[in-house]
């Protein structure tokens, strides 16, 4: 049998050296490739998980001034009621009631920023790394405000259906959130109708203060983790 030359032998061994070289060498600037690849995307979405986060606890910022400030006003207003309803007790009908009365049927309608956490839920609540922080913000989002928009919309329905035809028929004067004049106070105050009337409205603001204190709550945690999360 034929031996191939000493001198080929050695050729095809340096070629297969050879190419065995430039295997490793493609290989190895692939996985570089792959890993600059992976450390960019890993540094967008990072870059990405910040921003968010800045802007959801801008948007709760908002959130939180405006529900305390109708918190104070819908406890101020409960209080007033309990007020009211000692002094008709005592069938006292002073003027004063008719300025009780502007803040306790006056509400404001709340609604929430929520314009970064739907950029986030777009983009998936997965964006952020805080397993904690992705639970809380649904429940924030999607449990704590939906409670609070449907007590709200009690109180909104009672004042429509409930507050507006007694405006228009036993009062002689009405500007928001300052008065109510009825046109004969000791007729108005003595119906047991208008007695029931104040005690309905006041349990939908209880509930109201309720849910506006979980979604504080909530809201709060959240800000707190996200802080953390920056440091």
């Amino acid at each position: 049998m034929d031996k191939q030359p000493t001198g080929q032998a050695g050729k095809t061994g340096n070629y297969f050296k050879y190419a065995i070289g430039e295997i490793v060498l493609v290989v190895v600037g692939i996985l570089i490739a792959l890993s600059i690849n992976n450390w960019n995307e890993a540094r967008k979405a990072t870059i990405f998980e910040d921003e968010i986060l800045n802007l959801i606890d801008q948007n709760l910022e908002i959130d939180s001034i405006s529900i305390s400030k109708e918190l104070y006003k819908t406890k101020q207003a409960v209080e007033l009621t309990d007020r009211l309803l000692q002094k008709v007790s005592q069938k006292e009908y002073g003027d004063s009631l008719n300025n009780w009365m502007g803040k306790i049927i006056s509400f404001e309608r709340f609604k929430s920023q929520s314009s970064a956490f739907e950029v986030l839920k777009a983009r998936g609540i997965e964006a952020i790394s805080n397993k904690e922080l992705q639970i809380k913000l649904i429940s924030y989002y999607d449990e704590s405000l939906y409670k609070l928009y449907e007590s709200l919309d009690d109180v909104n329905v009672s004042f429509k259906a409930d507050w507006v035809p007694v405006i228009k028929t036993d009062f002689s004067d009405f500007k928001w959130k300052e008065y109510c004049i009825p046109t004969d106070p000791k007729a108005f105050f003595e119906k047991p109708s208008s007695i029931i009337l104040f005690k309905i409205y006041k349990d939908n603001r209880s509930g109201q203060v309720g849910n506006m204190e979980s979604a504080l709550a909530k809201l709060s945690e959240i800000r707190t983790l996200i802080k953390e999360d920056f440091k």
